[in-house]
Formats: C-alpha cells, sequence, structure tokens
C-alpha cells in the first residue's frame, strides 16, 4: 500500500469551494418575487346608447309636434277670413307652413339618425342645439320685455271697449297668470331642452358610443364642429332668405325697403351668397372665410341704415296689407318700436363675432417651395 503525501506544513489546509445548486432541466429557475408594476389608468368609457335612443325619440316627438302645426296654420289662415283685420295673405301662410315643414323635416331626420347612432346625427344635432340655445335664449328675453308692454295695451282696449267687461283687478289677475304661463313655457321648449341636448351629445362618450357603433366615416367628420355649425347656420339662412324672397320681398337696402322684383331679387342674391359660405365653411377655404367677413359687416350696416331711416309700414302696404291689418301691426309693441328687427340685427351682430372667432380654423396654405434638383457632376 502507498501512504499518502503529507501535507505542506507551511500552507493550511484550503476549505473545498462549494458548486453553485443547479436546478434540473425541466424546472425552470423561479423568478424573485417584485411587486408588480402599476397599471396605467386607462380612460373608462360608458356605452350611452340607451341615452342615444331616448334623446332621438324624444326628437321625433318634437318633429310630429311640428308637423302638426302645418295644418294648424292653414286652419288659421281659413279663420283669419272671419277676422275685421282681413285674411292672412298667401305669402305669409306658405312662409309659415314652409318654416314648420323643415324644421319638422329636420327633426325626424336627426331623431332618427340619433336612434341609429349615427355619427352625423351626433355632429349636427350638437350644432344645431348651440345655435338653438343662443336664439332661445334671445327670444326669451326678448318675450319677458315686451309681452308686459303688449298684455297692458290689450287690457287697456278691452276697458275702453265694452262696459261689461270684468273688473280691472281680475283681467290683470288673468293677464298675469297667461303672461306667466306663456313665459315658462317659452323658456322650456327654447331654453332648456337645447341646454339637454347640448350637455348630452357633447359627452365624450356619447361621441365614442357613435363612433364604435357607426364604423364608417361620415361627412360631418371631415369639418370642427364650430366650423360645421356656422356652416350650417349659412345653409339655413340660405333657405331662409330663398322662402323670404319667394313669399314676402322685403329687403333693407341701405335706408329703404326694396319690394316686389327687386326685392325678389335681392334675396335670392343674398341667399346664394349665403349657400356659397356654406360650402366654403365647410370646406374650410380660407377665401370663404374672408369673404364672410367683408359681406357680413356690410349686410349689418345696411339693415341697421334702413331700421334707423326707412318707413316699415310703408313697404307693408305696397306689398297689399289692408289698412286694418297695418293698424293691427302698429299697435303691436314688436312692430312699433322695431324692437323684433333689432333684436335680429343683434343676433346678426352675435353671430358676426363667432366668425371672427372661427379665424383659428383657417389658415392661408403656404406657397409651394420649389424642389431642389440634384446637383449633376461631370
Amino acid at each position: 500500500m502507498e501512504s499518502a503525501l503529507p501535507s505542506d506544513p507551511g500552507t493550511p489546509p484550503q476549505p473545498t469551494p462549494e458548486l453553485p445548486h443547479e436546478p434540473p432541466a425541466s424546472i425552470a429557475p423561479l423568478a424573485p418575487m417584485t411587486a408588480a408594476p402599476p397599471v396605467p389608468d386607462m380612460p373608462t368609457f360608458r356605452d350611452r346608447g340607451t341615452g342615444l335612443i331616448v334623446f332621438g325619440v324624444f326628437q321625433i316627438i318634437l318633429g310630429l309636434l311640428a308637423a302638426l302645426m302645418v295644418p294648424l296654420v292653414a286652419l288659421g289662415t281659413f279663420m283669419s277670413r272671419l277676422a275685421p283685420s282681413g285674411s292672412m295673405r298667401l305669402g305669409q301662410f306658405v312662409s309659415s307652413a314652409a318654416t314648420y315643414g323643415f324644421i319638422a323635416v329636420a327633426l325626424l331626420g336627426l331623431g332618427i339618425g340619433s336612434v341609429q347612432m349615427k355619427r352625423w346625427a351626433r355632429a349636427l344635432t350638437l350644432v344645431t342645439s348651440w345655435y338653438w340655445l343662443v336664439m332661445g335664449a334671445l327670444v326669451t328675453i326678448l318675450l319677458t320685455a315686451v309681452l308686459p308692454v303688449f298684455m297692458r295695451s290689450v287690457l287697456g282696449q278691452i276697458k275702453q271697449n265694452g262696459s261689461n267687461a270684468p273688473s280691472p283687478e281680475m283681467l290683470a289677475g288673468i293677464m298675469a297668470v297667461f303672461l306667466t304661463l306663456i313665459i315658462i313655457f317659452m323658456a322650456f321648449f327654447l331654453v332648456m331642452v337645447p341646454i339637454a341636448f347640448v350637455v348630452f351629445y357633447g359627452r365624450e362618450d356619447v361621441a365614442e358610443t357613435c363612433r364604435r357603433r357607426d364604423l364608417v366615416e361620415r361627412w360631418t367628420d371631415r369639418t370642427p364642429l364650430p366650423v360645421l355649425g356656422a356652416s350650417v347656420v349659412f345653409f339655413i339662412g340660405a333657405l331662409y332668405l330663398l322662402l323670404t324672397g319667394i313669399t314676402l320681398p322685403m329687403f333693407p337696402f341701405f335706408g329703404r325697403y326694396l319690394t316686389g322684383i327687386a326685392g325678389s331679387l335681392c334675396f335670392i342674391a343674398m341667399a346664394g351668397i349665403d349657400a356659397y359660405l356654406a360650402i366654403a365653411f365647410f370646406r374650410l377655404r380660407a377665401a370663404g372665410w374672408w369673404f364672410a367677413v367683408f359681406v357680413v359687416p356690410l349686410r349689418l350696416l345696411s339693415v341697421a341704415f334702413t331700421y334707423a331711416k326707412g318707413d316699415m309700414m310703408q313697404a307693408y302696404s305696397k306689398m297689399g296689407m289692408s289698412d286694418a291689418q297695418l293698424k293691427m301691426l302698429n299697435s303691436n309693441p314688436m312692430f312699433r318700436g322695431q324692437v323684433l328687427l333689432w333684436w335680429g340685427l343683434i343676433s346678426m351682430l352675435l353671430f358676426f363675432a363667432y366668425i371672427l372667432w372661427l379665424k383659428r380654423y383657417f389658415k392661408t396654405p403656404e406657397p409651394m417651395q420649389p424642389e431642389m434638383l440634384p446637383v449633376q457632376l461631370g
């Protein structure tokens, strides 16, 4: 047997290093326990399909009520023949019936589109509701200021005409209740209803619902909503001017009222201008914005100068109104002080301020830079 070699007495014994323990190949090593990274907050989305259906049905009901006004206007025209002031003119009937008919068609179409959750229905409902709200607020303020004056004049006529009239206290109470109901009714349909439409259709989750339910890009998606609203206003204005030029041509032209063929031609020309502006604004053409900045103030000056200098009753007389109808119009405080006309002027001034605010969406295209040709060597 061989004996083991003695160890070096000067070298201390070294410990045997331990080899790392390797897990079997079939078992994967466990990852160290660490805290999971925080999940970023994702924007919550709430489907508003039920709300779109409810508001759409409400628009359909409003459209049916507007359509019901057409036969009522016809009935009023027939009953006006029995009035001592004379019957309603055919142009007035056509204008009123066409207005209610257009409102009915618009509300029915937007209501059906909202029920179907279409993108275009949401966009058009939102912009028209803003216009509805602004104009409705102005009308409510106007009626609140003018109706008490009108009621007092009616009360005075009743006292003068009949000795068997009720006591002044009773008449004043009846008039006060009637006036309050009118103002509440107008405030509800002209202010509260459009506010509800603006709040609902302006929600981002409503827009997202329409985008998920209607996957096709619509024509209303090509233009920012503020510009789309101005385009819709110009389009409605073109239809109104065209209708007025056909039925009641009385055009305010720098201090005088043009009636007959001259007034109709001016209304038709202005309708063509508004139609062009509606298309130009929709296509975001800077030339259309500059043209509107030139035309709208010119129209404001013409209307203001005519309201201040022109004789509106004489213009109505040239259109064929009877003396009794002129007397009735002159007794109305809205026409006597031209309150209604100045209210229209204020609304035009507000719209012009809105057009100026829209300048940020209209950018003049930069001139094309000539392409740099490569330098040819040799």
